[in-house]
């Protein structure tokens, strides 16, 4: 029996697909999904404390500094002494960063457009609307209660030894 893939199939494989891409955009640098991340806060942001930049990011700032540690020691990032507060540093974009960035920005709408052109001109309107609409609910129920699979996992003393 041949089963048709659903939507929800669809949006895992595009999500698949986003990661291949960005692999792929990134190897060979010492570009990492998080490290892109930050730098399209900063970007977006300005510049930040570490623990603004924490925040914003979902990590704990014992995270953030091993990450602004290794954004800083290839290039991307700065500290900066903080112009109102004197024990606290803003992380802020080197100028290889913000030419990066702006070349990132550049290659996210181009390939926006590339995405939008699949879709009828006259539906565009309403496949944003659903996109948009899929996004909000899938928020909603990430932070809701989790489905869980730990009760089904056998544990270690119920495992059997095969063979």
């Amino acid at each position: 029996m041949i089963v048709e893939p659903t939507i929800l199939d669809r949006l895992l494989g595009i999500s698949a697909l986003f990661q291949r891409d960005t692999a792929r955009s990134f190897d060979g640098t010492s570009l990492t999904e998080t490290r892109v991340h930050a730098l399209w806060v900063l970007q977006n942001e300005g510049a930040a404390t570490q623990q603004t930049l924490a925040a914003a990011l979902s990590v704990t700032p014992r995270s953030v500094s091993a990450l602004i540690d290794a954004l800083e020691s290839t290039g991307y990032v700065e500290r900066q002494p903080h112009p109102d507060d004197r024990r606290a540093v803003l992380v802020v974009l080197t100028e290889q960063a913000a030419t990066m960035m702006a070349r990132m920005q550049r290659d996210h709408a181009a390939l926006t457009t590339e995405l939008l052109s699949a879709v009828d001109e006259a539906d565009r309107a309403a496949f944003e609307r659903g996109v948009n609409a899929v996004y909000e609910r899938l928020a909603d129920l990430v932070d809701g209660e989790p489905v869980t699979y730990i009760d089904l996992e056998a544990r270690p003393e119920e495992r059997r030894e095969v063979g």
